[in-house]
């Protein structure tokens, strides 16, 4: 691995939101929305498999290194967000897979956005 190369230590990404995507949790950044009076928004949802639902029903989160993501951009309308009607109007704008967290990273670089730019959910507006 040479000295720009972060594919394995994911120097690029806070530890806790790293964990955070290690445990299967999503993350998300606000990102600018097409027009006034819309929101939008870009979640990182990791993908979960048999030993999560197992570990789930042992009353335990399991770590993993070799998650894959699912990327969305949504769009809301900028009213609607705090109700429970907030997908009224709402559009997928793109979305992406990522099979790991390299891949991860490229797709966050095409869409022009920085692993610092993710928060947790409770943090944002986001309705989704």
């Amino acid at each position: 691995m040479d000295a720009k190369d972060s594919t394995d230590d994911g120097a690029d990404w806070a530890v806790d939101k790293l964990t955070t995507l290690r445990l299967g949790r999503k993350l998300v950044t606000e990102v600018p929305a097409s027009r006034p009076g819309r929101r939008a928004f870009v979640d990182i949802s990791p993908d979960h498999g048999r030993s999560d639902a197992r570990a789930r029903d042992e009353g335990w989160v399991r770590a993993d290194r070799g998650r894959s993501f699912r990327v969305r951009h949504r769009e809301y309308d900028g009213a609607r967000i705090d109700g429970f009607d907030h997908d009224i109007g709402a559009v997928l704008v793109a979305s992406a897979d990522a099979a790991d967290e390299a891949a991860l990273r490229v797709v966050l670089a095409a869409w022009g956005l920085r692993p610092g730019a993710f928060v947790y959910p409770w943090e944002t507006d986001d309705p989704g």
